[in-house]
Order: structure tokens, then C-alpha cells, then sequence
């Protein structure tokens, strides 16, 4: 989980499970060689009850001689805004606050606290809402930068820790009722089974996540050696489809049927899950019937298509089947813009330019100038990470604030902007939600109100030499 030198930041809400693990943390920095730094989130949900956590997690800080950073989100303004669920939307809020932590103050481990009865509750959870071998292996212990140090203790032995060295911690409130779904499973459902099935339930739960994990992993291997064997990548011969590695996402994939079908069923079916969120560049809303049909393409005659989410369309031809974006061309592509930084999109020769404005406080929506080569938006709404791109199906933006929609499709239209045209214009994304087509309009969900904590400035110039920010964009480069 650490290596020495490694930069630590562990998430400290001030209830028993967080501040159990800053002592253990803290108690094995100097024998391992790491630092730590904290991270709070103030969600604000709770008022003087949230103020009091801070407080106490500032002070604790101070007395171990901790670094701390403390962040304040409006939780419940941003589940609104998202139509989220507060638990939700606090999620994405922790993991932003955890990133921006590891990219502005050198962190490269995200330590939380989640315990053996977080993993039970995350199975048991899982399962009723239809999951598959992955979801059944719940939480895992290493994740990439993310740690769970305390995976295999109980909630009742992180409270022993703390009061055996009599330390206190808060307790917050939310967790004693019923409105998360997390707490009608912690109350309701878990002690039932504890009580009247087997009193090792949570134990039980979490061996089978382990289990389901190691076989999770040697499917994975079988997968690899596959997509070796049956998978060739269009556009990116190096790719092995596996989603940390976004650098070789492609456009279009390439399964040879022979191959394929020697595969075991386990494998087969990962094999196209892998395929379908390479070429969409995530899993969200790939679900087993769209694998099942992408399978069933095989038996079918040449020239057969179907399409999928996501703007994807599957093609059965002579050697197998293809997967690809429907309707792409050569001049599709799209750029992750660094938020705050610069990002330069290399197929049109501009630099987008990213910073959050200072003395939010005092700025309203009327007062910010929205020019057509520079925009404000309010940061609290975006959901994904923001990217440059050209047009994909299912693009959106919001018209008013009753939350209308309309499809990026009938914008062009009605805006009678030519079929060609359309592909090679820069839109700013949030996920399949357009926040800014240039030179047009943006997104009425991301504009800037008198509630907005952080603004978001978004400033297209050109690459080889800057242009004037109140000169417009014209996607037909005539100025």
C-alpha cells in the first residue's frame, strides 16, 4: 500500500473510523518513511454539527503536527443542480477534493478509512441491485493510488483502538437514520441476518469478496491473453483495452470470430465488456444485454450492424465483427483539458486555458463579461472530468433553468449549420452534457448564479499566436 517517500493523504471526516486511521497512519510514518497530509470535505449538510467535525479535525491536526487542507462544499446545492443523490454527489466531492490534494500538494496515495463492515454493506448492496463477479468482490484493499488500510477491521474494533488511547472522535448524525440507502442495509438488513441467520454474516461477506476478487483478477489474465489473440485495435495497435490506460483507447476494434469462439464463456463475455468501454472510453451503461447481442452478431450474416450506447454501432463482417463510433471520421477527437492548466488541442492548433477566478464572493453572474473566446462557468455542477472535443451521439445542453433539454443534433439544426461543418466544430464537455459550443451558446445548467462557490474560467486562444477575447468563434474560420 506505501513505499517510502510516498505522500499520503488520508480523508478525515472526525468520526471514529477516519481518526482511527490518523493514528494508524501517523503511529507508522517514521518506521515506513512516508508523510501524511490531511484532507476534510465539509459538506455543509449538517450545519454547526459539520462546523464543530472541521474544528475538531483542525485541532487534532495541530496537536500531531499534521498538515491539513479543509475544503466546503454545499452538497445538497450540488445533488440538486446534478439531480443526484446527496450520497452521490458527497462521493464526487471527496474524490475531487482527494485529487486536487494529490495534484497541488505532491500526494500519491489517497488513504480511506473503509472497514470490513463497509465491505459487507458494499456487497450485500451490490448484489441486490444486479451486479456481476467484479461488483460481488466489493471494495478492494489497493486501487490504483487509493489505499483501505483498515479493510480487514470491524467498526467495533476501530472504536476500541481509539478509546484503549482515549480518544475521542464526533459522531455524525446522518448515520444514526434511515435516508441513505448505505444505512437502511448498516440498520436494517445486516443485523437481521447477524441476528436470525448467522452472527458471522459481515465476515462471511467480506471472504467472499476476496475470493470473488482473486478470481476476478485470473479472469482478467485470461482476458489479456485473449485480447492478444482475438482483438486487433483500428486506430491504436499497442491497446489492451484496459481503462487506466487511456492513452490507447481507439476508435474501432476488430474481433476475429474463429479465435473468439475458442475462448471459455467467462471470457468471451469480458472480452466484449473490455471492448465496448474501449471504444466508448467508460463501462457506464454497458450492461449484459448489450454484450449478449454484440455475442449474438457472430452467428449472424455479414453486413449485420447494431447499434449500442454511446454512439456505438457493432458490424459483423467476413472475419468477425467490429465495434467503432457510429458515423466517425478522421477528424474526430477529443482532449482532456487540465483543470486549472493549459491544454493544447494539437487538430485545431488552439490552447484552452483553465483557472478558477479569485473572490468568488463577490461576483455575479451579471458581472463576469461572456465573451465569446472566454466563459464562466459554475464548477460545482461539472460532474466529469471536461474535455475538447468534437460532436458524439447523445451530446446535450440545457436550454433554461426548468432544466430543458435539447440534443446537440437539433441545435445545429435549427441553427441551419452545415452537415459538414458539424464534425469539425470544438464543443467544451462535461461527459455526453455540452457546456460551451463556441461562438454560440453555452449550457444554461452551468451558469453562474449568486449561490456558485467556484467559478470556472474557460479561455480558447489560438496556438500560434493569441487572439483578442472579445473576437468570436466561428467554426468556418472566417473571425
Amino acid at each position: 500500500m506505501i513505499e517510502k517517500g510516498d505522500v499520503v493523504i488520508a480523508g478525515v471526516s472526525g468520526g471514529a473510523d477516519s481518526v482511527c486511521l490518523l493514528f494508524v497512519l501517523f503511529a507508522l510514518q517514521e518506521e515506513l518513511g512516508f508523510r501524511i497530509k490531511v484532507c476534510h470535505v465539509n459538506h455543509e449538510l449538517r450545519g454547526a454539527g459539520a462546523d464543530a467535525d472541521e474544528a475538531y479535525v483542525r485541532r487534532l491536526c495541530g496537536e500531531l503536527g499534521v498538515p491539513c487542507r479543509f475544503f466546503r462544499e454545499n452538497v445538497e446545492l450540488i445533488a440538486r443542480k446534478r439531480k443526484q443523490s446527496p450520497e452521490e454527489a458527497g462521493r464526487a466531492v471527496r474524490r475531487n477534493a482527494f485529487l486536487t490534494m494529490c495534484r497541488e500538494d505532491g500526494g500519491t496515495r489517497i488513504a480511506t478509512a473503509h472497514h470490513r463492515d463497509d465491505n459487507a454493506e458494499t456487497v450485500l448492496l451490490n448484489m441486490a441491485r444486479g451486479t456481476g463477479l467484479k461488483g460481488l468482490g466489493g471494495i478492494r484493499p489497493v486501487t490504483g493510488r487509493w489505499i483501505r488500510p483498515l479493510l480487514t477491521l470491524t467498526r467495533e474494533e476501530t472504536e476500541r483502538y481509539l478509546k484503549e488511547r482515549g480518544v475521542s472522535w464526533c459522531d455524525d448524525a446522518t448515520n444514526s437514520g434511515d435516508e441513505y440507502t448505505r444505512n437502511r442495509i448498516r440498520h436494517n438488513v445486516l443485523p437481521v441476518l447477524e441476528e436470525q441467520v448467522n452472527r458471522r454474516t459481515a465476515e462471511h461477506l467480506d471472504e467472499l469478496s476476496r475470493q470473488a476478487q482473486e478470481i476476478w483478477d485470473y479472469l482478467e489474465r485470461g482476458v489479456d491473453l485473449a485480447w492478444k489473440k482475438c482483438v486487433k485495435a483500428g486506430e491504436s495497435a499497442r491497446t489492451d483495452g484496459r481503462r487506466e490506460d487511456k492513452s490507447r483507447e481507439t476508435r474501432t476494434l476488430e474481433i476475429d470470430k474463429k479465435r473468439f469462439e475458442q475462448e471459455l464463456p467467462a471470457v468471451r463475455t469480458q472480452l466484449l465488456r473490455r471492448c465496448l468501454a474501449c471504444v466508448r472510453g467508460q463501462e457506464r451503461d454497458i450492461g449484459a444485454v448489450h454484450v449478449r447481442a454484440v455475442e449474438e452478431l457472430f452467428g449472424k450474416q455479414a453486413g449485420r450492424k447494431l447499434e449500442l450506447p454511446g454512439g456505438m454501432q457493432a458490424e459483423r463482417t467476413y472475419a468477425g465483427v467490429r465495434i467503432g463510433r457510429k458515423g466517425k471520421n478522421s477528424g474526430d477527437f477529443a482532449v482532456p483539458l487540465c483543470v486549472p492548466g493549459e491544454t493544447v488541442i494539437p487538430e485545431t492548433g488552439q490552447r484552452v486555458v483553465c483557472r478558477f477566478l479569485e473572490n468568488t464572493d463577490v461576483l455575479s453572474a451579471e458581472a463576469i463579461p461572456q465573451k465569446s473566446y472566454t466563459k464562466q462557468f459554475d464548477y460545482d455542477i461539472i460532474e466529469h472530468s471536461l474535455s475538447a472535443r468534437t460532436r458524439q451521439s447523445g451530446d446535450y445542453f440545457i436550454l433554461d433553468d426548468s432544466g430543458r433539454r435539447q440534443k446537440l443534433k437539433s441545435f445545429f439544426v435549427n441553427n441551419k449549420i452545415p452537415r459538414e461543418e458539424r464534425d469539425r466544430m470544438l464543443i467544451i464537455a462535461d461527459g455526453s452534457h455540452i457546456i460551451w459550443i463556441p461562438g454560440y451558446r453555452m449550457s444554461r445548467a452551468y451558469h453562474v448564479t449568486s449561490r456558485t462557490e467556484k467559478i470556472l474560467e474557460i479561455k480558447i486562444t489560438e496556438e500560434a499566436e493569441n487572439v483578442r477575447d472579445d473576437q468570436g468563434f466561428d467554426p468556418r474560420g472566417k473571425g
